[in-house]
């Protein structure tokens, strides 16, 4: 199996802080990582990286078959299929949705004087399909709610047809019923073979979706287990990731953790 992350000794210092911290973690090419840790252990930063949004400070990151720092972001960027609450930030409100989505052929927001071919847009109304959203395609962005703009978001991710899929807390904001579909859908995609390598991020275990295959638990930056799932999230390792005494129990590959008394 081909790597598709290859991180040796990787550390992000910003502003004299240092929120990765030594990270040496492999990806093959059907592997689905789930990253799990508190809020401020470095899951974003990580995951920047790996979407070749920053350069490590130190270390080597090499994505795809190329080294950050020795290619062309702009080159390998659209071969990575990336949905975070930052880019959604960056989506056009009054975009309308189909053009969301298709517009990831040329790795911009917001439709301007590109052209796309019939092929481009049966892709895109057939991602949308798969997310369950193509009744919205004719709707704009920022109509839609919490849960339907994440299925958008991932979506556009796929339209590439990306080799590395990161997902970074895709069900954050959600009610109930929300994660509960969309954790639904991400399963799908996730027991697909054909789909790319994927990693994603989250802080609640019950949003990890079955047939993710791996997990990397992580602290301040460091990575306190990391390996094939059902070995690596254990109460154990989740009690000391969070640092506080955590029973966890599994059930049809859905996982779930509660504080001891």
């Amino acid at each position: 199996m081909a790597s598709v992350v290859e991180l040796a000794g990787v550390t992000v210092v910003r502003g004299g802080s240092t929120l990765v911290d030594d990270v040496t973690w492999e990806v093959d090419e059907t592997d689905r990582w789930v990253v799990i840790g508190p809020n401020g252990a470095g899951k974003t930063t990580l995951l920047q990286v790996v979407a070749a949004q920053i350069h490590p400070t130190r270390g080597v990151a090499g994505l795809l078959g190329e080294v950050l720092g020795t290619v062309d972001v702009f080159e390998l960027r659209p071969r990575i299929g990336l949905s975070s609450a930052a880019l959604t930030e960056r989506i056009p409100r009054g975009e309308r949705v189909h053009d969301v989505v298709v517009s990831a052929s040329y790795a911009v927001l917001g439709r301007w004087r590109e052209e796309y071919d019939g092929l481009d847009h049966e892709r895109a109304t057939g991602l949308l399909a798969q997310m369950r959203i193509d009744s919205l395609a004719d709707r704009t962005f920022g109509t839609l709610s919490e849960g339907e703009r994440k299925r958008v978001q991932i979506a556009r991710a796929l339209m590439s047809d990306p080799e590395l899929l990161l997902l970074d807390e895709p069900a954050a904001g959600l009610d109930l019923a929300g994660r509960e579909t969309l954790v639904r859908t991400l399963s799908e995609l996730a027991l697909d073979e054909s789909a790319p390598a994927t990693v994603l991020v989250t802080h609640h275990v019950e949003e990890i979706p079955d047939g993710m295959t791996h997990a990397l638990l992580l602290r301040a930056g460091k990575i306190v287990a990391a390996g094939p799932l059902r070995e690596t999230l254990t109460a154990e390792n989740l009690s000391a990731t969070f640092q506080m005494p955590l029973e966890l129990s599994e059930s049809d590959g859905r996982w779930v953790a509660r504080a001891l008394p």
